[in-house]
């Protein structure tokens, strides 16, 4: 018994085709839209790609590239097929390619799912990779006559002021390394080397911050050096007097920025999606539509059209019936070979 049967008359099936005529034509428009937001979500993430520590994270904004251009091949291709479909000659010529394109949609269907659910779960992988990107990239802080590095400082400065953050987790991220280059240090002072002797590793560090982890809406001006010492300001007590420094870490407020992106992102990709299986369907509709018509030659006859041939449970166990006999002819086929290559007696 078919699933979801529906009975059309010549009427129906006009105005089934010119709606899935216009969809089809909205959808490519859809995939425009997707492309274009896998191409800013592509160039936003390598604005930062200092401080991440891999490239996995553009697999996401690669796969909405792709299934944006997909979209707008297959709705053409599809709006084009729904033009002809009520013109019995230009119909035929699509006629033995309308199944096997059918299946190509459901499978990109699948694939454009799997991508919006991709958009939802960057974050775990976010958080790892900008953990360690913007750990190693506060080490090259410093390097600023070194091939390669000599942008770091610059890049981690506008990271902090743009994202108002200080550090990876915090402030205190920076009193761990020395990001004073030592090009820059006095090396004949004392203070400098009782700093470098009481260190274990020979680096000089300082309780203090770089000027963009400064906020600019405090009224006390900066205290970025000796945060901790209390006696070196009047009327300072770091661990009760609210820093004028930015107390959100930027690895926080990076996966933030791009959580709320990949979010949305997905919402929009969702969306589209389900126009794609809304389309996949009608066309699903058409094709057994026509096909069930009784009188190929009179347009005005009934026709009977449906979402499956057979009911689910039965389509599934056809289905799998199918890919058992695929997979025995392709074993009856390696044993025919073996054979053919056995050696004879002489």
């Amino acid at each position: 018994m078919a699933l979801l049967k529906v009975t059309f008359d010549q009427k129906k099936r006009v105005k089934l085709a010119q709606g899935l005529w216009l969809m089809n034509w909205l959808s490519v428009l859809a995939g425009i839209i997707i492309f274009g937001l896998g191409l800013f979500l592509k160039i936003e993430l390598r604005k930062r790609s200092d401080v991440m520590d891999n490239s996995e994270s553009h697999f996401v904004p690669n796969s909405l590239i792709g299934m944006g251009v997909l979209s707008c091949v297959f709705n053409s291709l599809a709006g084009k097929i729904c033009y002809d479909a009520l013109d019995p000659a230009k119909y035929a010529k699509w006629k033995p390619w309308l199944k096997p394109y059918l299946a190509v949609c459901v499978l990109f269907n699948v694939a454009l799912f799997l991508v919006a659910l991709c958009c939802f779960l960057l974050r775990g992988s976010l958080e790892s990779t900008l953990a360690h990107g913007l750990k190693n990239g506060m080490k090259f802080y410093r390097d600023t006559d070194t091939p390669g590095r000599c942008f770091m400082k610059r890049t981690i400065d506008m990271l902090q002021i743009e994202f108002k953050c200080c550090g990876n987790n915090g402030f205190r991220d920076w009193f761990e390394i020395q990001w004073i280059s030592n090009r820059y240090l006095d090396f004949s002072s004392k203070e400098v080397k009782d700093r470098i002797k009481s260190n274990v590793d020979g680096r000089y560090l300082v309780d203090g911050v770089p000027f963009s982890c400064c906020n600019p809406n405090s009224p006390r001006p900066c205290i970025q050096y000796q945060l901790t010492n209390n006696s070196a300001h009047y009327s300072y007590d770091h661990q009760t007097e609210e820093l004028n420094l930015w107390v959100r870490g930027c690895r926080a407020a990076l996966l933030s920025y791009y959580s709320n992106l990949m979010n949305t992102v997905g919402a929009v990709t969702l969306l589209v999606w389900l126009l794609e299986v809304t389309i996949t369907i009608g066309l699903r509709y058409l094709h057994t539509a026509l096909e069930g018509m009784s009188d190929p030659e009179d347009p005005e006859c009934e026709s009977e059209g449906w979402l499956l041939e057979k009911s689910v449970p039965e389509t599934w166990k056809a289905f799998l019936e199918s890919v058992k006999k695929l997979g025995k002819g392709n074993q009856v086929e390696a044993e025919g070979g073996d054979a053919g290559q056995a050696p004879q007696a002489g």
